[in-house]
């Protein structure tokens, strides 16, 4: 496994984490993810271990803490100081009006709700799960930064933000000398590429890594949508268990794409889905590829998508 320092930061990650959003099956939304349970997850998350991924990527809302709770049984006996735990908060969790965003208020309690159903007592990485137009920024990262301070978090990341949240939020903790954003999770694949236009050079300036979520464009890119085949009608797309809605492209578009794959793969002897997966880590700032799987064979088969690299050509 390649391990990557994630931005400016002394940390290293490995360049594949591992996705629990199929941790759970707590709603009907996360249904159509997945729903391992405690047991596959152990299995899961030992061949990931014995590949050398040992970065855990989650968040609060993922089956309403259930994904959290099932990543925390699974790890536990294990040694904490050799996993790098991710969580995120910012989307509404549960009644009331204070219950959502980026406020001091909801950070807090938040924050005890996954270390509680984590089983730790620090995450490696928190992330905001979302940029908060209601908040002060000042607030968000004056409380990010008193939870660095008093160890109960190592790093801190912004996810889906756009540039102007990013670059105003690292302006806000150089002014005030706080901790600030070392990542953004960003949605990145060869199939929605906006993330190169802004994001990507405002990664590369600040030194902000990047870590991509849904890199195989919510499955269509991983070896079952083609111009040669029948499109599927069962699996996690059709049930619309897909972060990313089928309107993101036509489907001319996504099969141009799914051909140059489908004949690159042949040639050098890999799955449509680890071309995909190796060009991305071939991309500037990127630190790592968040990959998620239902079972084993899945795991395993994006796991490969490592140790060889795609040439320029």
């Amino acid at each position: 496994m390649e391990y990557r320092f994630l931005g400016a930061s002394g940390l290293k990650v490995p360049v594949l984490s591992f996705g629990t959003a199929t941790f759970g099956g707590g709603n009907d939304f996360f249904k159509a993810w997945g729903s391992t349970q405690v047991d596959e997850a152990k299995k899961l998350i030992d061949i990931c271990l014995e590949a050398g991924v040992n970065l855990f990527d989650t968040a609060d809302i993922y089956s309403d803490g259930l994904a959290e709770e099932v990543l925390g049984k699974a790890i536990a006996g294990k040694q904490r100081s050799e996993l790098l735990i991710s969580t995120k908060t910012t989307f509404t969790f549960g009644d009331g009006p204070n219950n959502q965003g980026s406020s001091r208020h909801h950070i807090l309690n938040q924050i005890e709700g996954s270390l509680r159903r984590l089983g730790t007592d620090y995450i490696n990485i928190y992330h905001m799960h979302g940029f908060d137009g209601n908040t002060p920024v000042e607030e968000t990262l004056r409380t990010l930064d008193d939870l660095v301070e008093n160890g109960k978090v190592r790093y801190i990341a912004a996810s889906n933000f756009s540039g102007w949240h990013l670059m105003k939020s690292l302006g806000i903790s150089e002014r005030y000398g706080w901790n600030r954003y070392v990542a953004h999770q960003v949605y990145y694949s060869l199939l929605n590429r906006e993330y190169e236009w802004e994001l990507m050079p405002l990664g590369l300036d600040q030194k902000v890594g990047s870590i991509i979520w849904s890199p195989l464009a919510g499955g269509r890119l991983g070896g079952k949508f083609s111009r040669k085949k029948e499109l599927p009608t069962s699996g996690r797309v059709a049930a619309g268990g897909s972060p990313v809605p089928i309107e993101v492209t036509e489907k001319e578009r996504l099969f141009k794409i799914t051909d140059v794959l489908e004949d690159i793969a042949e040639e050098i002897g890999k799955s449509v889905s680890q071309v995909a997966l190796n060009w991305l880590l071939q991309r500037p700032i990127i630190s790592s590829i968040i990959i998620g799987a239902r079972n084993e064979d899945q795991l395993k088969q994006n796991l490969g998508a490592v140790g060889w690299n795609l040439t320029t050509e």
